[in-house]
């Protein structure tokens, strides 16, 4: 969840300063604090924050009139009933902090253990312990409602702590968790999205990609929030482009639609027995529907093909086929002549060895 500091060159008065500070904690969970104290603080610092029981140690994510922006965009109210931020963290807070933090890995270990003696149908992602100790918060993520009262006493028992279970979505587990993409960068929901839209099956329609749910599904299990990012502009490019329900009549056969290039507006049609594909801009694939409907049938598609698209596949096949029987012709130029040298080196070998005598 990194954010950049746009507004960070700009020297507002001390007495004028937003006194809300926004301040990360682990998996990438974000809260408001207020700076009562009036702390000398800069991005990046450790801070003892107040919680509903005891403390907590996070790092100071951003400050400023973003904060105020950011609140307003999450709905938040500036009043008396935000905690506050204690004092910037010392070396006896930091250290106790990473103690709590080498806790979080056994105590899920033996959780999951235990959750699997109860036989309860809940998957535990993460485990946050607070930095004094004295409350940890369980993630999980689950199908159907689960009873966990039975879970939440054996786990206050064994690491004598109070319990807080909190149920996540995949979305958010995910999240989380963090991992790289499909795309080869860091996942979109750990590094910048807070609200997860609802995605459905129809934006892959839109966009002309295969139903593929092991290409169109991310690491969550659910549908890549990515498939959004460019729905509405196919949509509007789509708007322009005529819906095709059957083939389109001409007085040499029927023409299929095999294919639709949205962005360039053209339209591939082949012919019944025929394997070639002809493209065909959009508008004249308007006419043609509009002549089909008066009950005319043109003569055929041929003529209407866009003599620049069918140029540069056929440049495009040719140059391909050219470049396969180039690399084909020296592979076997050069075959033979590798034969040559390795029969020329035996006979040398031969002829230097000494002749055996006779006894």
């Amino acid at each position: 969840m990194n954010t950049f500091d746009w507004l960070s060159h700009m020297e507002i008065p001390v007495a004028q300063r937003f006194d809300v500070l926004e301040v990360k904690f682990k998996g990438g969970r974000k809260e408001f604090f207020r700076n009562v104290n009036q702390l000398d603080l800069t991005t990046g610092d450790f801070v003892v924050c107040e919680m509903q029981s005891g403390y907590h140690v996070g790092m100071v994510s951003l400050q400023g009139e973003l904060v105020r922006l950011q609140m307003k965009r999450k709905k938040v109210v500036v009043n008396d009933d935000l905690k506050v931020i204690y004092r910037i963290a010392d070396e006896k807070d930091l250290e106790k902090h990473t103690q709590t933090i080498a806790r979080d890995l056994p105590t899920m270990y033996r959780s999951r253990e235990i959750i699997r003696n109860l036989k309860l149908n809940m998957k535990l992602s993460d485990v946050e312990f607070q930095s004094d100790n004295t409350k940890a918060t369980f993630y999980y993520s689950s199908e159907e409602r689960v009873d966990f009262r039975e879970l939440i006493k054996l786990l206050a028992t064994e690491f004598r702590i109070r319990v807080e279970m909190r149920q996540i979505s995949l979305r958010q587990e995910a999240g989380r968790l963090g991992g790289v993409g499909a795309c080869g960068r860091e996942l979109c929901c750990s590094t910048w999205i807070t609200d997860f839209k609802t995605i459905s099956t129809s934006a892959a329609r839109y966009q002309n990609l295969s139903l593929n749910p092991a290409k169109l599904s991310g690491q969550c299990g659910r549908l890549k929030c990515c498939l959004n990012y460019e729905l509405e502009t196919y949509i509007d490019a789509l708007s322009h482009i005529p819906t095709v329900h059957a083939p389109l009549k001409t007085k040499k056969g029927n023409a299929v639609l095999q294919k639709t290039d949205i962005f360039k507006r053209i339209m591939y049609f082949s012919f019944e027995k025929d394997n070639n594909w002809y493209p065909i801009a959009t508008d004249k694939v308007k006419e043609i529907l509009l002549l089909n409907k008066k009950g005319e049938i043109p003569e055929t598609l041929e003529i209407l093909v866009m003599p620049e698209v069918a140029l540069a596949e056929e440049t495009k096949e040719a140059g391909s086929l050219n470049t396969d029987l180039e690399s084909l012709d020296r592979k076997y130029s050069e075959a033979p002549k590798k034969k040559k040298r390795k029969k020329s080196r035996n006979n040398r070998n031969k002829q230097r060895k000494p002749k055996s005598s006779g006894v």
